[in-house]
């Protein structure tokens, strides 16, 4: 009889799950497998971890710590050390401020304090109904554009205050906005109307 090297597979052998339930855990062995469970690759294993949950909870952190077989002090020390890895859940919407030396002269501060005034939240800090984070980093690397800042991936250049916060408001507003598809509006639009000649 040949033999295949095909594993046996169980009628009930998925995806190994977490304790928690949670399968992104899944998504996250798969990551480690493909990087032979090196220590040398922690830096790109807490990358794909973040894009996975969307930052590093201590959960997470202690998870790939024991894969790798590494002390928790040492995921958490190169977590820490790199700006562009989130501790904390993140707002739905995210702006990080450059506060290196450039935008610093250019006034990266009053950005930083309006949008903490605006939003009642300290640099480093998510709104209570958890659609804003405030982060400032302390190089993003374009100085010719300073002050600069990062609203959700887009980076925006020679800000000020005002724009910091017009910019931040708009990306709230439209989260606001209950769109097409949905409430009294939808159906007046449907039937033909507007709410404005009904």
């Amino acid at each position: 009889m040949a033999q295949t090297n095909r594993p046996v597979q169980r009628a009930d052998d998925r995806v190994a799950s977490h304790p928690s339930g949670d399968e992104r855990f899944a998504l996250l062995d798969k990551v480690l497998k493909r990087s032979w469970f090196e220590a040398d690759q922690l830096i790109e294993i807490l990358h794909a971890a973040q894009e996975i949950f969307g930052y590093l909870s201590e959960d997470v952190m202690l998870y790939v710590a024991r894969a790798l077989r590494l002390p928790l002090s040492r995921v958490f020390g190169v977590a820490t050390f790199y700006h562009l890895f989130n501790l904390e859940e993140p707002g739905d919407h995210t702006f990080t401020v450059c506060t290196g030396t450039a935008c610093f002269v250019k006034g990266a501060d009053a950005i930083v304090d309006a949008l903490q005034r605006e939003h009642a939240i300290a640099a480093g800090g998510t709104t209570d109904d958890g659609r804003f984070s405030l982060k400032t980093a302390r190089c993003l690397g374009a100085c010719g554009l300073a002050p600069i800042g990062v609203l959700d991936g887009e980076v925006r250049g020679e800000l000020s205050a005002d724009a910091a916060l017009t910019a931040v408001a708009g990306v709230l507003e439209v989260d606001e906005d209950p769109g097409e598809g949905s409430g009294e509006d939808a159906e007046l639009a449907a039937a033909g109307t507007s709410g404005e000649n009904a």
